[in-house]
């Protein structure tokens, strides 16, 4: 099975998801994806941190570069993940994953005290330089939920398990998310499987669309059911649509590239 452990920066997620990983002999997950995806897509991993880690300002928003970045990482992710019994302790695991079941989404919270007393300890700062920072981090990550997904990002509702440092231990915390993890709704099914290597499909066509020059700014919604992949989208005109078909064709795993569920390719001018 695959654990997302979310938290707000100096929450104590890195100290849980160690000791859950260590305690369940699963593979610990974080940056390793930004490393993957940048060489993958030939992007600096400080953008894709940026593009996971950093509300869009202004200007941005007018361009796609956030987006297509957040598609690479996704694709990177779904590809470590093909195997199981993964803890990942990276920015949005929950989010990137939606659909999975087989996936155990934790939300970890502290008080504001105890993480402006980590960041002090972290960052070598005063009090209001560490709270200051805190506060950042966390509106940060919460217009980024908005700006992505139209969502708070601190609703419970896209969790499985919230847990509370206030009055528990990461000991105690971890015996938690080992106890839950255990129980039968989370543990890998063939349909899961198969949502998750659907998924992975997906995004490698994704990022394979959002990769070429050609295509990087297409609106194109993409679908994928063993093998058969299946685009909805206006396209310019019929050559458009053969680029599209052809880059998607190329990707590992396609075995069939479809139109949309009407059966045909609808153009814009």
């Amino acid at each position: 099975m695959i654990i997302t452990i979310s938290r707000g920066s100096f929450s104590g997620g890195t100290v849980l998801a160690e000791c859950v990983a260590e305690q369940l002999g699963y593979r610990l997950v974080s940056r390793e994806i930004l490393a993957a995806a940048a060489a993958r897509y030939g992007v600096t991993e400080e953008k894709l941190a940026q593009a996971l880690e950093r509300a869009p300002g202004l200007w941005e928003r007018l361009g796609r570069d956030r987006q297509l970045y957040v598609v690479y990482i996704q694709a990177a992710l779904c590809e470590f993940l093909q195997e199981d019994n993964v803890v990942y302790h990276g920015h949005a695991g929950h989010l990137l994953l939606r659909g999975i079941t087989h996936v155990l989404r934790v939300r970890l919270i502290a008080p504001m005290d105890y993480r402006i007393g980590a960041a002090m300890a972290s960052l070598r700062c005063g009090r209001e330089e560490a709270e200051a920072h805190v506060r950042r981090v966390d509106e940060e990550r919460a217009r980024w939920t908005r700006f992505l997904y139209d969502i708070d990002w601190n609703s419970p509702l896209l969790y499985d398990l919230v847990i509370n440092l206030e009055g528990m231990s990461v000991e105690t915390a971890c015996g938690v998310v080992r106890a839950t993890a255990s129980q039968p709704e989370f543990q890998p099914t063939v349909a899961s499987r198969k949502a998750l290597r659907d998924l992975t499909l997906a995004c490698r066509v994704r990022a394979a669309l959002a990769r070429n020059e050609a295509t990087a700014r297409l609106e194109v919604e993409v679908a994928a059911d063993d093998g058969v992949v299946t685009l909805q989208g206006n396209l310019r005109d019929e050559e458009q649509a053969t680029t599209v078909q052809t880059i998607v064709g190329q990707v590992s795993g396609v075995a069939a590239v479809r139109p949309d569920r009407l059966g045909r390719w609808r153009f814009q001018p």
